[in-house]
């Protein structure tokens, strides 16, 4: 049975999406099997694992309405190594559409569980926003991968999401928790990086994952090649970066479950 997971941050430029393709591809790479869904209106995750999101005759726009199915429209990526149920602009309107149906903020979960036995993680990029898309994203998932730039405003808008998903869990998902705070775009020459990156450690102890995923060219040159960094460059120091960060996690997945 799949372990599902939002990469989630509400503040935009943070990583989220780089996460959920490296991590899809690092996982994949240790012999797991991988669904990755794209829940951004803005198809950059799709993009990013190959699949040109313009071409598509159906999306997770489709399923989120009840049009069609997870088995039907997912995609292979592009380095056929996991799997992608895409998005594109057409995901936008979903936000409105959603309001009338009937379990709104349960479509995803809802949808995902005619596949949740043909995979071993199921990773969810929601977009930079609370928004219904988030809020279905975070009732389907049984945890958030909180990406983090060690920066002062990360700290501020990491209070607001710690709510929210505090609330989805008393309301609307008791399995939801926060599996762990990941440190991307991680410069060690600059003081209030350390500064930051301590201060994580002291607020949030074991919850902040251990690797650490440094500023690196090649993780941002990656996508525009429709592959993720961990393919695109494996020897770089951003792919050995969410290598190690997959391992850790399936480690911590391990430990939370005994």
């Amino acid at each position: 049975m799949a372990k599902i997971f939002c990469i989630a941050n509400q503040k935009g430029g943070v990583g989220k999406t780089t996460t959920t393709v490296n991590l899809a591809a690092s996982l994949a790479q240790i012999n797991q099997r991988v669904l990755l869904v794209d829940l951004d209106p803005q198809g950059n995750a799709t993009m990013g694992s190959g699949v040109n999101k313009s071409k598509l005759s159906a999306t997770i726009y489709q399923v989120l309405l009840g049009l069609s199915d997870v088995k039907t429209v997912r995609q292979r990526a592009a380095c056929e190594t996991y799997d992608v149920l895409p998005a594109n602009r057409e995901l936008a309107g979903a936000e409105v559409e959603m309001v009338e149906l009937e379990n709104r903020e349960n479509r995803l979960r809802l949808a995902l569980a005619e596949v949740v036995g043909e995979y071993d993680f199921i990773l969810i990029d929601c977009p930079p926003a609370l928004s219904m898309l988030t809020l279905n994203g975070l009732c389907a998932a049984h945890g958030v991968i909180i990406p983090m730039q060690c920066e002062y405003y990360a700290l501020e808008g990491l209070s607001d999401l710690a709510n929210t998903i505090k609330k989805v869990h008393l309301n609307l998902n008791r399995e939801l928790e926060i599996i762990g705070l990941l440190r991307v775009m991680f410069d060690p020459r600059m003081t209030l990086s350390q500064q930051v990156s301590d201060q994580l450690e002291q607020h949030f102890g074991d919850k902040v994952f251990k690797t650490l995923i440094p500023r690196n060219v090649r993780l941002a040159e990656a996508p525009s090649y429709g592959m993720p960094g961990v393919i695109f460059d494996p020897t770089s120091k951003g792919a050995l970066a969410y290598l190690a960060f997959a391992a850790e996690m399936v480690e911590r997945i391990k430990q939370l479950s005994k």
